[in-house]
């Protein structure tokens, strides 16, 4: 009998080819130590709920549906789904921005797995410093450990000034001071933690910091949003991956003046949205496979 990874298995499907790519998710399968058996997780981002704009997305108000019902339609269903910022698109008015954030929470209810977790985007969090937010989904950065790996979700959105703050560094650093330095390591982020265009917003100021307190341990992968792309950079042996968004494309970074979303083309509709899988190596790197938010 003939077997094949889910790598060639998806070569051979002819899903989109196989790419190292970001996408609106990841599923990841680790085998880590002390944990033998698989796993997968998805990680959704920058739905922008409340977003109006036909020429980015005359979709808009039916992309976050359709991509519930995708992810609802995996063959295997995921142990947890994160979603990486940018629920809901930003409003002056703090009723409305609770509305958005109302209605989006009863979407992704829908959602099969029951175990979902969230960290804010600048657009649900900066105007308020996250008070809306945590009224509807809880602590803004925070940590979790599931079948051998570790977890931590950052915020760098609540200050305004696009910082992680001191406060929170130094959680960081307790936190890993008491792992062992083999211990994989998977980051959450909105924003980029290193500066991959700053003058259009795509970076953290202290990222750094918290990039140097994770370079002594041997296996970090961190996953942000953001910036509605794939994009894959590495900070030492720390590899960042970039998810594409659930709203519209934006263009490669310094690729143009201005930061502006990619507009809709009619012809190949949800273009540049979709979600990833993400499988997990014994080694502790990731392979990235990216699939639409509507299946073909």
């Amino acid at each position: 009998m003939m077997e094949f990874s889910r790598k060639e298995f998806l070569k051979l499907a002819g899903i989109g080819g196989v790419v190292f790519a970001s996408g609106l998710g990841h599923v990841a399968r680790a085998a880590g130590p002390g944990a033998q058996q698989d796993f997968h997780f998805v990680q959704l981002s920058d739905s922008h709920w409340g977003f109006t704009g036909a020429k980015a997305n005359p979709e808009a108000a039916t992309t976050l549906p359709k991509a519930v019902a995708r992810v609802n339609a995996l063959t295997e269903q995921p142990d947890f789904i994160l979603f990486t910022g940018d629920l809901t698109h930003t409003t002056d008015d703090p009723k409305e921005r609770r509305r958005r954030m109302a209605e989006f929470r009863d979407i992704v209810k829908e959602l099969k797995v029951k175990d979902i977790r969230f960290i804010p985007g600048e657009h649900d969090a900066s105007l308020d410093k996250g008070e809306a937010y945590k009224e509807f989904f809880g602590e803004t950065h925070y940590n979790f450990d599931h079948k051998g790996i570790h977890f931590v979700a950052l915020d760098n959105v609540s200050d305004p000034g696009a910082n992680l703050g001191d406060e929170q560094l130094a959680w960081l650093d307790a936190d890993l001071k008491k792992l062992d330095k083999t211990q994989p390591i998977v980051v959450f982020t909105h924003r980029p933690l290193f500066d991959l265009m700053p003058s259009w917003d795509w970076a953290t100021r202290d990222g750094a910091k918290a990039i140097d307190l994770l370079m002594p341990y041997q296996n970090v992968t961190v996953f942000y949003g953001h910036i509605h792309q794939e994009n894959h950079q590495k900070t030492g042996h720390i590899e960042h991956h970039a998810a594409t968004s659930l709203i519209f494309p934006l263009p490669a970074p310094g690729s143009q003046p201005k930061r502006e979303p990619v507009l809709w083309n009619p012809e190949a509709p949800f273009k540049g949205l979709g979600f990833r899988t993400v499988e997990a190596e014994k080694k502790g790197g990731f392979e990235i496979y990216q699939e639409p938010v509507v299946k073909a």
